[in-house]
This record gives C-alpha cells, sequence and structure tokens, in this order.
C-alpha cells in the first residue's frame, strides 16, 4: 500500500517547519564564525550575507527523514532497500564539502572530488543508474563498468548546475522546489497501484525525497527571497544537486516498463527531470561553452548566466527571479500534463505554448526591458 496525502503532508510540514525555525539560527552562527558572503563585482548583493542555509535544509531533510521512518506507511520504502539512506549519504557528503567551501574556499577539484564521493556513495548503496530507455531503441542496461560512471556524471552535473543557478536571492530555492513539487506529482503517479499507469513500486523512495525536497525549499525561501537574509552557499546548491539526483534516479534509471506506451517522455525516463530543470541545465551549459570558447575555465564565475542577463535587460532582482520560476512550472506543466490526461505529450504543446509566448512577449516587451534597449542605443 502506497503512502497516503496525509502521510506525505505529514513530512511536508516537518520539512518546511524545522528549516524555517533553524534558517535564522544558522545564519546567526555563520556570522559567528565569518561564514559571510561579500559584495563583489560579480554578486548582486550589496551588503555581506550569511551562508549556511544549507546546513538548516539539511536538518531540515534529517528531521523529515526522522519522522517518515517512524510513520507505518513509509515502513516498507526504508525496509525495501539502502537506496534512500544512499541518498542521505550523499546529500551529507555534498553539504560538508559545500559548507566548508563556504568557509574556507576550496579547490575546483577538491570539490570536484567530494561530489564524486557523494555520487559514489548513491551508487554503492543502491541508487545507481542502471538503465537508459532510448527512443526506438529500447532499453540498454548498463555494464557494472558504466553504471558508476554515468551515475557520477548524473550528480556531477545535477549538483553544479544547482550551483550555478545560485546567483539571485530565491532562484535556486525556487526552481528545486517547483521541481520537487513536480518530481513528487509525477513520481507519485506512476506508483499508482492501477494497471494502466503502475510503473513504479509503491516502496519506491523518489516521492518521499521530492516532497522533503519540496519542504526543505518552501520552508528556506521566506528567509532567501530578495533581499535575502541568508544564502545557501555551496552547502545548499550542492545537497540540492545531490538530492535531486537521487530522485531522478530512482524514477528514471532503475523502472523498465512502459508508462502505457501514451507518453513520449516515458521512453526515456531522464528527459522528465531534464526538462522539469531545463533553466540551470541550459544556463549551465552555455556556461561552459561561453568559458571554453574564451578559453578559460569552467569554473570560472562570470556575470552572463540568464538572471544577470535578465537583469541588464531592465527586470529588477524580484522580476527577474519570478521569470525564471514562471519557465520552470511552464516545463513542468508540460512534463505532467500527458502523465495525468493519459493523452500525448504533444497535446501539451498548445496550451503551454500560449503561456510561454506570452512570457516571451512580457520578458522583451515590458517597460523596463524597453526603456533599457533605448538606453543602450
Amino acid at each position: 500500500m502506497r503512502p497516503d496525502a496525509f502521510a506525505y503532508g505529514t513530512v511536508f510540514a516537518v520539512a518546511f517547519g524545522v528549516t524555517l525555525v533553524l534558517t535564522p539560527l544558522a545564519g546567526l552562527v555563520a556570522r559567528k564564525v565569518g561564514a559571510l558572503a561579500h559584495p563583489d563585482e560579480r554578486r548582486v548583493h550589496t551588503s555581506p550575507t550569511p551562508y549556511f542555509g544549507g546546513v538548516a535544509m539539511f536538518v531540515g531533510l534529517l528531521c523529515a527523514l526522522g519522522v517518515a521512518r517512524q510513520m507505518d506507511e513509509f515502513a516498507a520504502v526504508f525496509d525495501s532497500s539502502s537506496a534512500l539512506v544512499g541518498v542521505l549519504v550523499g546529500a551529507a557528503i555534498a553539504c560538508l564539502v559545500g559548507t566548508w567551501d563556504d568557509v574556507r574556499e576550496v579547490s575546483p577539484p577538491a570539490k570536484t572530488a567530494g561530489l564524486v564521493l557523494s555520487a559514489s556513495a548513491l551508487y554503492w548503496m543502491g541508487a545507481a543508474m542502471i538503465l537508459f530507455r532510448i527512443p526506438f531503441a529500447g532499453i540498454i542496461v548498463l555494464s557494472s563498468d558504466m553504471a558508476p560512471l554515468v551515475t557520477v556524471i548524473w550528480v556531477l552535473g545535477l549538483a553544479n548546475a544547482t550551483n550555478l543557478i545560485d546567483g539571485l536571492d530565491g532562484l535556486a530555492a525556487g526552481i528545486v522546489a517547483i521541481f520537487g513539487g513536480a518530481l513528487f506529482f509525477y513520481a507519485h503517479r506512476l506508483t499508482d497501484p492501477d494497471p494502466a499507469v503502475s510503473v513504479l513500486r509503491t516502496d519506491n523512495p523518489a516521492p518521499l525525497l521530492a516532497i522533503i525536497v519540496l519542504g526543505i525549499c518552501v520552508g528556506f525561501l521566506p528567509h532567501n527571497f530578495n533581499p535575502a537574509r541568508i544564502f545557501m552557499g555551496d552547502g545548499g546548491a550542492l545537497m540540492l544537486g545531490v538530492l535531486m539526483a537521487g530522485a531522478t534516479i530512482l524514477v528514471g534509471g532503475q523502472a523498465d516498463a512502459q508508462f502505457s506506451g501514451q507518453s513520449y517522455f516515458f521512453y526515456l525516463p531522464l528527459v522528465i527531470p531534464l526538462v522539469v530543470i531545463g533553466v540551470p541545465i541550459l544556463d549551465t551549459a552555455w556556461a561552459i561553452v561561453r568559458r571554453a570558447r574564451k578559453g578559460i575555465s569552467p569554473a570560472h564565475a562570470d556575470r552572463n548566466h540568464l538572471h544577470h542577463r535578465l537583469m541588464r535587460l531592465g527586470h529588477g532582482h524580484r522580476r527577474s527571479v519570478l521569470i525564471l520560476w514562471t519557465w520552470t512550472a511552464l516545463l513542468s506543466a508540460f512534463v505532467l500534463y500527458p502523465v495525468y490526461s493519459q493523452r500525448k505529450a504533444f497535446d501539451a504543446i498548445i496550451p503551454i505554448a500560449v503561456p510561454a509566448a506570452g512570457l516571451i512577449l512580457y520578458t522583451y516587451l515590458h517597460p523596463g526591458a524597453r526603456r533599457t534597449r533605448d538606453l543602450d542605443a
């Protein structure tokens, strides 16, 4: 029997409440130890702001999992495999490495090594990328040599994407919150016992992880939305990336069934998280290309991310964040439409394309954007 709405609501409330309460305390600790983000030429904030928001979110994660472990509804989720523990260990390693970087700068190779260790914990404890479904080519079962490599690459990609998008107050937390909500509804739908849609086992940990990610991000946002009183830092961004990677692996990297043959997306399940977090993925890919063309390291920071471009276009801090949140929400709706409507994915093009076109027009034709273009001219 799969957990009901009350069980998931309880876990969400714990994740939300603990993070909401502990985040200001984490900020006080960060100020005492000097873990502050100081303004510079590539940052947009104007005063020293404490880190350690990621620590508060990690405690929220621990408490929510602890409560879930005591609930009969989630007993099968914890007892069926060690994959959930693997994701937790991986998230802890990522949070530790990122938080250490917030306190005392860590070199990019050392940070990458920490994320490789985090991904290794996922792999060895069962949260491993095992399957790929390629359209018209069937399922590819990864060999014992390839599975750990692909798992590490997936974790590195999502962790760094989350870290790179964390450039405006509330941006990363909001995008990951939308991702968590979308993945919860997606994974929960696929655990439905109805044979027409049943793809995942009811003891799959992905819905639980997704609802906790949603809870800790929503609990953190009131303190992080512009003007932010605290940042999640690398500790929070890398941890959220590992949690996203673990949840998506448990949904798309280990399921070999098709979803009624009606949704294109389940021919290649990993397309779903790529679409939902398309904003940070696109931003990361463009940053790598941009920096490679200039002959500089991909780890080199600059002010040419999507959020920086929106601000230069004339949108304020908050409006730039809301625009990118809306894009993430539209992409999530595009993914969820065929899952819940039992229609083909392409049927969602028109309902999603209309608001997307409106958002594009708003982005470029808003009075603030027009004024900025006129001044540049």
